[in-house]
């Protein structure tokens, strides 16, 4: 391999001030020559030459293209690439390293504007999920919130209306009031600045092009008194923290709530209740349901409690168990049958065993609705239902939600449902 002798050094920088520079990074400035910047403060870099000693620089106002590459494998000696923060963080470091040896590549870091935003903010960020969508769709944006991170860093684009395609990510998630939104600008430069902004209110504008956003989940107090009755919002709920998405969404819900056909009275089972929305957004409509929860993931109930709350409603009993547990070693006789079941959460074998246990005791006009993801079920839990006298019937629930992008609009699929539904 040819030996390299010359040098690209990759300077980043939070600061327009030279003096603001590492002296190991001041006297490599001044030795070196030829120097390339970003256009976008190119003029802040450049007054740096009015020192005698720095004005036989030459200047070369980069885009972070084709263009900058070409400029580069030009210099036959020493050259300086002005970057921002750290050139190997969402910057100009992938591009060099697909285009140069590493042995002509030396990067100087500084830190981030992330870094320096949670400073400022006083938030630790050891857990922050860090999503660029400069120069890029919204694609990574979107996976990321679906996950609720407890706060998340957002690289904008000044040039493909990054903050409207963010407020309207939050929006069509139903995430606005789960996250405080808090714009930063000019991060580390004489003209920062950090506000939170109400996201139900227009945007700005007065906004600098240099700027970044970061999310925290927010403390607010989660109130019933404004709650729809039919058809709640997936953010109401509290989740489990390492998996936020494991809950039945709310065009399922409304679904299997339709399905079940509440009586005013009687009793409901929510069997693999997970954080309870099935079960009581039912008790919401129909406050007279005595409602049985029975999940057996460690800190269901305590979910379950919560959401209890923010709905304003209380369920008869919560277990937090493994429904055979349930169904074997309690008395069943002292617990009411229920009039209505719901049977997810658990593998085929086990929905087979609670049909058998539970529908001897139900009557005529009961309801047992089975959410199922797994086709090759259907057909098993179909012919159960109609060995105990339940007529049934079958939907596919596949919903589509739109999702804001640069260019528009697209339709992003929910993952399809089959509800199976068997009344006696």
């Amino acid at each position: 391999m040819t030996e390299v002798n010359r040098k690209i050094h990759v300077i980043g920088i939070n600061s327009y001030k030279f003096e603001d520079l590492s002296f190991k990074l001041q006297n490599l400035f001044l030795k070196t020559e030829n120097i390339a910047v970003p256009n976008s403060y190119f003029e802040e870099i450049k007054s740096w030459i009015q020192n005698d000693l720095l004005k036989n620089k030459s200047f070369f106002s980069s885009e972070s293209n084709k263009e900058l590459v070409n400029w580069l494998r030009s210099q036959k000696t020493d050259v300086i690439l002005i970057s921002r923060g750290d050139p190997l963080w969402f910057g100009i470091g992938r591009i060099l390293l697909e285009n140069f040896l590493k042995d002509e590549l030396s990067f100087y870091p500084s830190n981030t504007c992330i870094q320096l935003a949670f400073s400022k903010l006083k938030i630790p960020w050891q857990d922050t999920v860090n999503v660029s969508i400069h120069g890029r769709d919204s694609t990574k944006l979107v996976e990321a919130l679906k996950t609720k991170p407890s706060s998340l860093s957002i690289i904008t684009d000044s040039n493909n209306k990054s903050l409207e395609i963010i407020k309207e990510n939050l929006s069509e998630l139903n995430l606005i009031d789960f996250y405080d939104f808090w714009l930063c600008e000019e991060i580390g430069f004489d003209k920062e600045k950090i506000r939170k902004l109400n996201l139900k209110e227009s945007l700005p504008s007065d906004i600098s092009s240099l700027n970044i956003v970061v999310l925290t989940k927010t403390k607010k107090n989660h109130s019933n008194n404004n709650l729809p009755l039919f058809g709640i919002s997936d953010h109401i709920f509290k989740t489990f923290d390492d998996r936020p998405s494991l809950f039945t969404k709310r065009e399922v819900r409304v679904q299997i709530l339709a399905d079940l056909e509440l009586p005013k009275n009687g009793v409901i089972w929510d069997i693999g209740a997970g954080c309870g929305s099935i079960g009581l957004e039912a008790l919401k409509l129909s406050p007279n349901l005595d409602l049985f929860c029975i999940d057996k993931r460690i800190g269901s109930k305590a979910l379950i409690l919560e959401n209890s709350k923010r709905l304003g409603v209380k369920p008869k009993f919560i277990f937090e168990e493994e429904i055979i547990n349930t169904l074997n070693t309690r008395n069943l006789s002292s617990f009411e049958k229920p009039n209505r079941l719901v049977i997810g959460g658990c593998d085929k074998k086990t929905k087979i065993q609670i049909i058998n246990k539970l529908s001897k005791d139900m009557r005529i006009g009961d309801i047992i609705v089975i959410p199922i993801i797994n086709i090759q079920t259907i057909k098993e839990l179909k012919e159960e239902l109609e060995d105990k006298n339940f007529k049934t019937n079958l939907n596919l629930i596949q919903t589509y939600k739109s999702l804001s992008i640069s260019e528009g609009i697209r339709l992003e699929p929910n993952n399809p449902v089959f509800l199976l539904k068997g009344k006696k």
